[in-house]
């Protein structure tokens, strides 16, 4: 009687654990992960500390003294200062020499000179461009006073109703959003930290299919599991361990800046921030890291994964650049909006504009959806230049060649 043979071939599913256990164990338990993990953890919490203390040390902007013969033009000066957004301070001295005397030292950052009966103002070096702006407004107020009086008016009377003139705002046609400073500040960190991500774990997925197709690891692997499942662990263990990695950074980050009350949004919306990083790290990792992982199986050699990875490259750095550089200034840029929707673009510049705030339900839905729409292409068409091409030592192989291979 013949005892039936068990069957000992591994699922694919426990293959793909089988390799993304490894990837998760030994990255790890990687020096260089460790010492980034929290050289970026330092650099998140120094800066929330900074912005602590330079905002909390935050005074004015300029100090000016007065005489008693211009004691007039402190109120319109502090006044003409609020108008503009620029705090000012101003101080009485005994006289013009006392005045100066602390301009020396550092105590005053102008002095009003002179008579009164026009603007005139000394300073140690230079006078700083805002103050510039209201003294001319105040010069200008002075001059009106004086017509005034000189034709029989009275300039209090006079002010008084320059000062009550307002415009009258209409509604607008669409209902602008009011963006939140800290937000936008969120959704700049949110897409430094994806950029970053995406370039350091993107890398390492290509160098990893490299240094074992040079040490023939890949021989030995390929004859008990299918290629496709090699870099589809691959891929999950290391976009594990970068998950680890910013979650940590995320929630870190978030905790330090509502503890030292330099976030004063609501928790929600702070948490919210971190669900979106991410959820779009998740998304913008399995994109470009499954991309990554076939064009570096068209080479061998180490010093030749950054030629071949660098026109994926080229668009997360660019919907990065575009994030860091439109989006401050320009928060509802509608060139930005749609670009956040292409699926190439949208790990970098979608969370950005949700932490920021004011984007429609459907939008984020889109570009989420696209993504996902578009992964299992491109899964289909990475595994297949992988399994044509990872075997194949020595020169690089044209994506041609590996795309029609058997």
């Amino acid at each position: 009687m013949n005892t039936p043979v068990p069957d000992v071939r591994m699922s694919p599913a426990a293959a793909v654990g089988l390799v993304a256990s490894r990837e998760i164990r030994i990255r790890l338990m990687s020096k260089a992960y460790r010492i980034s993990t929290v050289v970026m953890l330092l650099l998140i919490v120094a800066g929330i500390l900074i912005i602590k203390l330079v905002a909390g040390g935050g005074g004015a902007d300029s100090t000016v003294g007065y005489t008693p013969a211009t004691a007039g033009f402190s109120a319109p000066l502090k006044t003409g200062g609020q108008a503009i957004g620029v705090t000012i301070d101003v101080t009485p001295v005994a006289d013009e020499a006392a005045g100066r005397a602390k301009l020396a030292d550092g105590s005053l950052d102008a002095l009003l000179t002179g008579d009164g009966k026009s603007v005139h103002v000394q300073v140690k070096k230079d006078l700083d461009g805002n103050l510039k702006d209201v003294l001319q407004v105040l010069s200008q107020q002075v001059a009106v006073t004086q017509q005034v009086t000189a034709l029989g008016g009275d300039p209090a009377r006079f002010q008084a109703a320059v000062a009550s003139a307002k415009f009258i705002e209409d509604p607008p046609l669409e209902q602008p959003y009011d963006y939140n400073g800290q937000q936008l500040v969120l959704g700049i960190i949110a897409g430094i930290l994806i950029y970053m991500s995406l370039l350091m774990n993107g890398q390492i997925v290509a160098q990893g299919v490299v240094e074992e197709k040079t040490s023939r690891v890949v021989e030995l692997l390929l004859s008990t599991i299918k290629p496709w499942q090699l870099m589809a662990g691959k891929v999950l263990g290391i976009g594990t361990v970068g998950l680890i990695q910013m979650v940590v950074i995320g929630v870190v980050g978030v905790v330090t800046g509502l503890a030292t009350d330099v976030l004063t949004i609501s928790v929600s919306a702070a948490v919210g921030t971190v669900v979106w990083l991410i959820v779009w790290y998740l998304l913008g990792f399995l994109m470009y890291s499954i991309v990554f992982a076939a064009l570096g199986a068209l080479v061998s050699r180490q010093e030749d994964v950054g030629g071949v990875t660098t026109p994926a490259l080229m668009f997360v750095i660019a919907g990065y650049v575009i994030g860091i550089s439109v989006l401050p200034s320009d928060p509802g840029n509608t060139f930005v909006e749609v670009l956040s929707v292409i699926p190439v673009f949208s790990p970098t510049l979608m969370p950005m504009r949700l932490a920021m705030g004011g984007v429609p339900v459907w939008e984020a839905v889109v570009s989420v959806g696209l993504v996902v729409l578009l992964i299992p292409g491109l899964i289909w068409l990475a595994a297949r230049i992988y399994r044509n091409a990872v075997m194949r030592t020595g020169a690089k192989v044209k994506l041609r060649d590996a795309l029609r291979a058997a």
